[in-house]
């Protein structure tokens, strides 16, 4: 099994910072993908950002330019560097994992953290 452990999230006013972490360990034997997605409050789970293993990233457009997201592919995490935060940024952060596992035969898996949660408020 792939389990993916997060970290970072908090309390921050508007405008603040946060940088969040994901980890990813177990029976890996590749990861194509890992990112961050959120949930809302009343709100369906949403992207926010992914990246692969050669580096190509996608953003919503919701957090471009305010969102940076890095990978180490040696140790299998990422983490996302959030700025200029706005209230509607508030959500539980779930970090993704999609890849194949060191299995035999190899089986693909796309593995969810427990989610750590944003709050953005004055």
């Amino acid at each position: 099994q792939v389990q993916l452990v997060e970290s970072g999230g908090g309390l921050v006013p508007p405008g603040g910072s946060l940088r969040l972490s994901c980890a990813a360990s177990g029976t890996i034997f590749s990861i194509n993908a890992m990112g961050w997605y959120r949930q809302a409050p009343g709100k369906e789970r949403e992207l926010v950002t992914t990246i692969t293993t050669g580096g190509t990233i996608n953003y919503a457009d919701s957090v471009k330019g305010r969102f940076t997201l890095s990978r180490d592919n040696a140790k299998n995490t990422v983490s996302l560097q959030m700025s200029s935060l706005k209230p509607e940024d508030t959500a539980v952060y779930y970090c993704n994992a999609d890849g194949v596992e060191a299995r035999i035969p190899p089986r693909r898996f796309s593995s969810w953290g427990q989610g750590t949660t944003v709050t953005v408020s004055s």
